[in-house]
Order: structure tokens, then C-alpha cells, then sequence
């Protein structure tokens, strides 16, 4: 018995190269909406880490504010808290009022020695604020303001989003970009915004290497890129929680629109402490 062959329909190879055709151009759109879906994810944490790396500045410079103008008058307090227990306790000779005044002596007193010992980088206090900055690499020179000023906020935001290592998969670029970003970060701390129109001047210049932009072929490289940014958020979201919970980032949320201001009004409560225990001194002195 002779099986007839079978002949392929008129057509029929060219509609199974129209199919593969439309399913190339889907898969190709698919890619195309997931790669749109990752710039945009990209785009959206750089905006939010930003949004972190400013408050940090914020709670950093508030924080060596918070020492260099308030320091001293805190300094003062127990200062004047030492003397009057030991003018009491000279008063009285009551062993617990002694024990009180060299306590209180002791809070103030700084560890001998310390300081020559460190060539004044770390004294009874801990670190000085400039071998601190320099071991965590702040900008020795202290902040005039907690938060800098518009034009600098300005610059920084547009150099953060042209120059974050993020935006490149060379490994060689991403820390170029990083290390630049140390720069303009230090800048912003210092709300020094001639130095960050230099920084603006020189990333305009092309200084080095500038590559396109990380490109992305396969869908599991996309999907991975997105698990990626997930985790960096999650990353960025923890550490903004932790400078909101901090005790520096409790006093910003105070005065969330002017943080100087906030400095201004806890130094003019910690002025009039100290002219009440001025007062507490002379009259302890005074019943002496």
C-alpha cells in the first residue's frame, strides 16, 4: 500500500515565520518594558538616596554644630556644678557632700596625660573634632550651617543624579563616580557651593572615561537588576530609620523647616542654666 505523501500547504512556511516573527517582536517589547521598568526603578532610588545621604549630612553637621557651639557652654554647666559641691562640701565636711564634690570633679576633670600622649588628637573627651573627621573622612573644617543653602542643595542634587556610580556597570567607572561622589558629598557637608560649581565644571569637562550607560540583553539580567535595587531600598530605608530614631535626628524632626534655628534656642536654655547656677554658686559661696 503507497502512503500518499503529505505536501505542505500553500503559505504554510510563511506563516510559521510571521509567528516566530511576532513572538520576536513581543518578546523583544517585553524586554523593552522590563528594561524601561528598571531605568525607572534606578532613577527612583537614586531620588531616595539622595533624600538619605542629605538628612545624613544634616544629622552630621547638626551634630559638630551641636558640639563646637554648645560644647563649651555644657563644659560650663558642669563646671559650675563641680564647684558647688565642693563648695558645699567645704562648707559642711559631710563625707557623702566630699564624695559628691569629687564626683562631680571627676565628670570634669580630663584623663591626664591623654592628650600629649595622642598629640592632641584624642583627650578625656574622646577624639578631637578634627582627627575625627579626618578618620571618618569628613571635611576637617566644620559646617557654618546645619542644612546649606538652596543653591548648594541645587548642585548636589544635579550632580548626585549625572554622576552615581549606579548609572554604569564598569567596575573601573562605578569607582571613578564613587570616589567623586566622596567629593561632592564633602562639598554639600560644608555647603560650599563655589567648590561644588567646580565639581559641576569639572564632570562637564569629561574628566576620564565616560561610558554609555549599563546596558541590559537578557530578561534574567533585568529581573536581577530589579532584585538588586530591591535590596539596595530595603539598605537605604533601614539607614534612614536609624538617623530618625537617633537622638540628633529626634531634635531635627523639631524644627524640620529651620534646624539652626533649633541650635539657637537650645543655647539660649543652656545660657540662662548657667546663669542660674552662676547664682547658685555665689550664694552657696556667700553663705560660706
Amino acid at each position: 500500500m503507497t502512503i500518499p505523501e503529505e505536501h505542505e500547504q500553500p503559505g504554510a512556511g510563511e506563516a510559521r515565520q510571521d509567528s516566530a516573527a511576532d513572538e520576536a517582536r513581543e518578546e523583544a517589547a517585553a524586554t523593552e518594558r522590563l528594561d524601561q521598568a528598571v531605568r525607572a526603578a534606578e532613577a527612583a532610588l537614586i531620588e531616595f538616596e539622595i533624600a538619605v545621604e542629605t538628612f545624613r549630612i544634616e544629622v552630621e553637621n547638626f551634630s559638630r554644630l551641636h558640639e563646637q557651639r554648645l560644647g563649651p557652654l555644657y563644659a560650663r554647666l558642669e563646671e559650675l556644678e563641680a564647684e558647688i559641691a565642693e563648695a558645699v562640701a567645704a562648707r559642711t565636711k559631710d563625707p557623702e557632700d566630699e564624695r559628691r564634690a569629687r564626683e562631680a570633679r571627676a565628670m570634669v576633670a580630663p584623663m591626664p596625660q591623654v592628650s600629649e600622649l595622642f598629640q592632641g588628637w584624642l583627650d578625656g573627651d574622646g577624639f578631637s573634632p578634627e582627627a575625627a573627621a579626618m578618620l571618618t573622612e569628613q571635611s576637617v573644617q566644620p559646617p557654618t550651617k546645619v542644612r546649606p543653602g538652596e543653591e548648594a542643595r541645587k548642585l548636589y542634587r544635579e550632580l548626585v543624579r549625572r554622576a552615581h556610580p549606579d548609572l554604569v556597570a564598569d567596575p573601573t567607572e562605578r569607582d571613578r563616580r564613587g570616589a567623586f561622589l566622596v567629593r561632592v558629598n564633602q562639598a554639600y557637608g560644608r555647603g560650599d557651593a563655589e567648590e561644588l560649581r567646580a565639581l559641576t565644571a569639572e564632570w562637564d569637562s569629561g574628566v576620564g572615561p565616560t561610558p554609555e550607560p549599563a546596558g541590559y540583553g537578557r530578561r534574567e539580567e533585568l529581573y536581577a537588576r530589579l532584585e538588586w535595587l530591591a535590596n539596595r531600598k530595603e539598605l537605604l530605608a533601614d539607614a534612614a530609620a536609624a538617623l530618625e530614631d537617633s537622638a540628633i535626628g529626634a531634635m531635627l524632626r523639631m524644627a524640620p523647616e529651620d534646624p539652626d534655628s533649633l541650635l539657637e534656642e537650645v543655647a539660649a536654655e543652656l545660657r540662662q542654666k548657667v546663669t542660674a547656677k552662676e547664682a547658685e554658686l555665689a550664694a552657696v559661696l556667700a553663705d560660706g
